[in-house]
């Protein structure tokens, strides 16, 4: 049986204690050095909520390329979700603050990986708190259960020479999901070099929501005329990219609740693309 691509936090208060569900908490922070997304998961979290971590249990842990995240191995990944009690029996609830920026990572590898049961929590731990909900410090026992990682799904992804090819062919459409500042090359924290790749358009993931106050996504419709306004087509391919191929996953989420489809997510993003200096650059409000 299918299971919805977001599920409300009403829906999650009625299901919280269901035998299949497992709520996953996967707050992480880039430029915040005095905040980790476990130390605010132990300040407290959903009742019940196992804690994934990006970087270790979301990516190959200290490893570079391609870009800072890369996609984890199977047996990796198959190994930390059997230590957060999930199985193929499992229907997985992943939640952020941020209007599934995080989140959005472990609901996009876990379809890599072949487990379709597994939904967003529709405006995360802000709503939850937002609705006076309840929630808890105490870490919860979880019994280790045992997750298969299927054969991954590689029409998911692309890496960079495939996009390069994208960019010339004018049956593909390419999205830079990133904060305009930085796809206009004014400000770059962490990658090597400003800017975006040419001919991408510029859709930050926070216009898939409906405020900055109230992180819930915009409706299928909204989300469809968004990305048709910017000239994307249900026809053609669709590539979105971040810095690192986290953010990204939550765009690839949106898109294919508006039901836009030939998605893929570059894997290594802007963090792979601006470490090669044989790839061009654009700067600038224009693709």
């Amino acid at each position: 049986m299918s299971v919805p691509l977001i599920v409300s936090t009403d829906w999650l208060a009625q299901h919280l204690n269901d035998p299949d569900i497992r709520v996953a908490d996967v707050r992480w922070y880039l430029l915040d050095p005095d905040k980790t997304g476990q130390s605010e998961y132990l300040r407290g979290h959903l009742p019940g909520a196992v804690y994934i971590d990006l970087d270790t249990d979301l990516s190959k842990h200290g490893i570079i390329g391609p870009g800072r995240h890369p996609i984890p191995e199977g047996h990796a990944f198959a190994e930390a979700m059997s230590r957060a009690g999930i199985d193929a029996n499992t229907h997985v609830i992943a939640y952020d603050d941020r209007g599934g920026a995080t989140a959005g990572r472990l609901w996009f590898l876990l379809r890599y990986f072949g487990h379709d049961k597994v939904s967003l929590l529709d405006g995360g731990l802000v709503q939850w708190i937002a609705e006076n909900r309840p929630l808890q410090t105490e870490v919860p026992a979880v019994a280790r259960k045992n997750f298969v990682a299927r054969s991954p799904r590689k029409e998911m992804i692309a890496d960079k020479m495939l996009v390069d090819a994208l960019r010339r062919d004018t049956n593909a459409f390419i999205v830079d999901v990133r904060v305009s500042e930085r796809y206009r090359g004014e400000i770059e924290p962490i990658d090597p070099k400003p800017g975006h790749i040419p001919g991408a358009q510029n859709a930050p993931i926070a216009g898939n929501l409906k405020s900055e106050t109230d992180l819930r996504f915009l409706s299928p419709e909204q989300i469809r005329a968004r990305f048709e306004s910017l000239g994307a087509k249900t026809s053609e391919q669709l590539v979105v990219y971040c810095g690192s191929g986290v953010n990204a996953c939550q765009a690839f989420l949106a898109l294919t609740l508006a039901g836009f489809e030939h998605l893929l997510m570059y894997e290594g993003s802007w963090s792979d693309w601006s470490r090669d200096p044989h790839l061009p650059v654009a700067t600038g409000s224009h693709p």
